[in-house]
Parts: structure tokens; C-alpha cells; sequence
């Protein structure tokens, strides 16, 4: 049986909500093996002056926890 663990980050950009979701993935990965996928839970961005200036995006990586993955 395989055992998924789910961890939550904030992903942070800014150029994209799509670059913040890459960076949290990106983050992530560096330190957690086996992501099998993402699940963006939410999107915000901070403004100056009537732009957005900076992306963030909260985001929930699952991974196969070592050592239970089904032969």
C-alpha cells in the first residue's frame, strides 16, 4: 500500500501566480522526493499603486512516503 503524505507551502513569485506555484514545487522538491502532485488551495497578491506587485500562492504538495509504494 502506498502511504501519500500532504504538506502545505506558500509559494511566492513576483512575475505569476503560475511562477509562485513553480517555486513552491521548486522549493519543495529540493528537500522532499517522490511529489506526485500539487493542489493550489489559493491565490493573493499584494499591490502598490494600483499594480500587482508581488504573487502568492498557497499550494498543497503530496508525495509517496518512502517505503510504501506497492511493488
Amino acid at each position: 500500500m502506498t502511504v501519500v503524505k500532504i504538506i502545505e507551502l506558500l509559494g511566492e513569485s513576483n512575475t505569476s501566480w503560475e511562477d509562485a506555484v513553480k517555486n513552491a514545487v521548486k522549493s519543495a522538491s529540493s528537500t522532499v522526493d517522490n511529489i506526485t502532485g500539487v493542489e493550489v488551495l489559493n491565490m493573493t497578491a499584494g499591490v502598490h499603486d494600483g499594480d500587482l506587485t508581488e504573487y502568492k500562492a498557497n499550494v498543497q504538495v503530496a508525495f509517496a512516503v518512502k517505503g510504501t509504494t506497492e511493488r
